[in-house]
């Protein structure tokens, strides 16, 4: 009994050797996990970003309105008769003081040359009455009836003289004539339309502006003018502001002159008006998705060499993709416009993409 040896069995070690490798494997992956973190907290976000230019801004505002002709008149007789001449063609160009239409003057002629007439025989009488009170052959009453009696003739040949004029419609100035709705032939009365005459050169627009914008419509005010759907834009100024505000719609009514040479421009039909109320030369203009809304007002998002800094702004004039930064934001500040949902104070940019400020 005392010769036989005792042999410890191996395998309970080569389990403990394994375990202890598998415990120091696990705790090496739990060390290298923060560092992984740490690495992924210090990666630089990728953003776009522009370099703050300064620009022209115009304050606009936006409107309709309704193009006028610049000068509008419906011919219509004086007097009734039957016409005689039609001296235009529908929808030519005319001349002030030429005859359109003339209507029968027969009557008018015959009674006006008895006036004549008349006028020669009551000369000749006053005359011979004032050669007679001068000799004192007459009295003083008896002179001043020759006289009256001639003044009286002058005074209806005048009369029949007017009413033949009557006779001929003229144009009343330089412009277009439309359609004609009598002939040669018609016999016509004073409240029968013959045609309308138009001047269109230059043309005007009426439009309205909300009563806030009063003091800034003014005289030799800019604006643009759009027909229909048409992209192009016409030129012209303000001439005239109506004097209050419409109590009904609370807004002003102005009036502009726009060139009209061709005649593209044609009255009564539909406008787009932008009314240039200010131009700014040298404005800090960013476009409206870098703004970002709080509590207290309004920032923005810049970087300074390499990192993010948030920048509290006043914004002043708002177009349809921009605003104007009036307080806040200097030229050659470098504005982030993309990302920003990712960015905080001190963050670590990338610029990706870099531009100057729309112009």
């Amino acid at each position: 009994m005392s010769n036989e040896r005792v042999f410890l069995p191996r395998i309970p070690l080569l389990l403990l050797v394994f375990l202890g490798i598998m415990l120091s494997g696990c705790n090496s992956g739990k060390n290298q996990l923060p560092q992984r973190q740490s690495s992924t907290s210090g990666s630089r976000v990728p953003v776009d970003a522009i370099v703050i230019q300064p620009q022209l801004l115009e304050n606009k505002i936006i409107t309709t309105g309704t193009l006028l002709a610049n000068e509008e008149v419906q011919l219509r007789p004086e007097i009734t008769g039957r016409v005689t001449d039609v001296f235009f063609t529908e929808g030519s160009n005319v001349k002030k003081g030429e005859v359109l239409i003339k209507i029968n003057d027969r009557e008018l002629k015959a009674q006006l040359d008895g006036k004549g007439v008349e006028e020669k025989q009551a000369s000749d009488l006053d005359a011979r009455a004032r050669r007679l009170f001068e000799m004192k052959g007459i009295s003083q009453e008896e002179y001043d009836k020759a006289a009256n009696a001639l003044k009286m003739i002058q005074a209806q040949k005048e009369v029949l003289e007017a009413q033949l004029a009557k006779t001929e419609i003229v144009a009343p100035f330089d412009g277009i004539i439309g359609l004609r709705y009598v002939s040669p032939g018609s016999f016509v009365t004073t409240n029968m339309l013959v045609a309308a005459m138009q001047d269109i050169d230059p043309i005007k627009v009426e439009f309205s502006v909300p009563e806030k914008y009063a003091k800034q419509i003014k005289k030799s005010t800019d604006i643009t003018v759009r027909v229909g759907d048409s992209p192009e834009e016409y030129r012209g100024v303000i001439y005239a502001v109506e004097s209050k505000i419409d109590l009904e719609t609370r807004t002003i009514k102005a009036r502009a002159k726009i060139p009209n040479p061709k005649g593209d421009l044609i009255p009564g039909s539909f406008a787009k008006v932008d009314i240039t109320l200010e131009q700014l030369p040298n404005a800090i203009v960013i476009p409206s998705g870098s703004i970002i809304p709080e509590m207290t007002g309004e920032k923005v998002f810049i970087c300074v060499n390499g990192k993010v800094q948030s920048v509290p702004v006043k914004t002043g004039i708002r177009t349809e993709n921009s605003v104007q930064i009036v307080q806040g934001l200097n030229p050659q500040d470098t504005l982030i416009t993309t990302g920003l949902l990712q960015l905080s104070d001190g963050k670590a940019v990338e610029i990706k993409g870099l531009e100057s400020s729309p112009q």
